[in-house]
C-alpha cells in the first residue's frame, strides 16, 4: 500500500515518518536511494516529503523524496566532498549562539548564514544565555555589538534567556506557525529553548565543561517538534563546525548580502574582493562599512573552495 508523508524524526538507520492520517511508522531507506546520492550522508531528511510503501509488519520502506523546496546542508568533514542535509522544506533556519561559555566565533554564525543565503533559506540568530551576559563585564556591549552588527545586515537577532524568560515570547511569535531548524554548536542551549517553549517535552540537558568550555552533545538525531501555537521547530545535534559545501568560487560574495551590495560598484565585473584596483568591498573594509570579522570569514570560504578544488582536481 503506498502512502505519503513527512519525516518526523532521523536516527541514521531509521526514519519515522508521520503519515496523513497522522499516524506515524518506522521507515527504511529503498537501497537505490542510497546509491544515487553517494555525496549525501543522509539521502533523507527531517523535513523530507517522502512516497513510502507500508509493509504487513507495520513498517514501511521509503521509495522516493519529493522535490524539497530548500534545505540546509553541511560538509561532512573538513575538505570532504560528502555532505549532510541537516533539515529540508524550511520556512526559517534559527542559529542559537552563545557568547558565554560557550563562546560561538563570528566564523560559525558566517558560514551558517552564507549556507542559508545559498540555499535560499530565511535566517534568524538567537543570542541565548543573555542573563550570563548581563552579570559579566562588557556582556551587555558584546551583546550589542554582536547583535548590532547582524541587524545592520538584515537578520533578526534576538537575545534569549531561559534563566529569566528574556526574549522567549518574541521568540514564539518569530516561530508561530513555521518549520524552523534550530542549529548551533553543542552547549548554547537549543535543548534548554525548546524545552522552554514546548512544556513536557522535556529534552536532555547538558553542561558546559569549565575545563574546555563547550558543551556536550545532548541530542543525538534530529527530530521535528510540534509548537503548542502552530508551526514544529527541527532540533538538530550540536555541531563544532560548520563546512560550506559546493560553493563556486565566483558565487561567495553572492551570500553575504553587504559584500554583495558593495560589490556593485567594483571596477571589475569579475572581481573577487582580494586585491584588485577599484575595489569598492575593500575600500569598504578599510572604511569600517563591512566589518572585519565578515570580511575573513568570506575570505575563509574562498580558501575552503580553493583547497576542494585543489584536493580533488583530476591530473592531466
Amino acid at each position: 500500500m503506498n502512502e505519503r508523508g513527512i519525516v518526523i524524526r532521523s536516527t541514521g538507520s531509521w526514519q519515522e515518518v508521520r503519515l496523513r492520517d497522522g499516524r506515524e511508522v518506522q521507515c527504511k531507506v529503498k537501497g537505490t536511494m542510497r546509491l544515487m546520492g553517494l555525496r549525501c550522508t543522509n539521502p533523507v531528511a527531517v523535513g523530507d516529503v517522502v512516497d513510502l510503501s507500508l509493509r504487513d509488519d507495520g513498517t514501511a520502506l521509503i521509495a522516493a523524496v519529493e522535490p524539497r523546496r530548500n534545505y540546509v546542508i553541511r560538509r561532512s568533514s573538513n575538505l570532504s566532498r560528502e555532505f549532510q542535509i541537516i533539515g529540508a522544506n524550511l520556512d526559517l533556519a534559527l542559529l542559537v549562539v552563545s557568547l558565554s561559555q560557550p563562546l560561538t566565533s563570528t566564523t560559525f554564525i558566517d558560514r551558517f548564514l552564507a549556507t542559508c543565503e545559498a540555499y535560499r533559506v530565511p535566517a534568524a540568530i538567537a543570542i541565548n544565555k543573555a542573563d550570563m551576559l548581563h552579570d559579566e563585564e562588557d556582556g551587555d556591549e558584546l551583546l550589542d555589538a554582536v547583535a548590532g552588527l547582524y541587524r545592520t545586515i538584515g537578520y533578526t537577532v534576538m537575545a534569549t534567556s531561559t534563566v529569566s524568560g528574556e526574549g522567549l515570547e518574541e521568540l514564539r511569535a518569530l516561530l508561530r506557525g513555521k518549520t524552523t531548524l534550530l542549529s548551533g554548536n553543542s552547549g548554547v542551549g537549543k535543548s534548554s529553548l525548546i524545552n522552554a517553549l514546548v512544556p513536557g517535552v522535556e529534552l536532555r540537558v547538558g553542561r558546559v565543561s569549565d575545563a574546555h568550555n563547550k558543551g556536550t552533545h545532548t541530542t543525538t538525531f534530529s527530530e521535528m517538534i510540534d509548537l503548542p501555537g502552530g508551526g514544529h521547530v527541527i532540533d538538530t545535534p550540536g555541531v563544532k563546525g560548520f563546512g560550506t559545501i559546493d560553493f563556486e568560487r565566483t558565487q561567495v560574495a553572492h551570500y553575504f548580502p553587504e559584500i554583495f551590495a558593495a560589490g556593485r560598484s567594483c571596477r571589475y565585473g569579475d572581481c573577487t574582493h582580494t586585491h584588485e584596483p577599484g575595489c569598492a568591498v575593500l575600500e569598504a573594509v578599510e572604511r569600517s562599512l563591512i566589518a572585519q570579522s565578515r570580511y575573513a570569514s568570506y575570505l575563509s570560504i574562498l580558501e575552503d573552495t580553493a583547497s576542494a578544488d585543489d584536493k580533488y582536481r583530476k591530473p592531466y
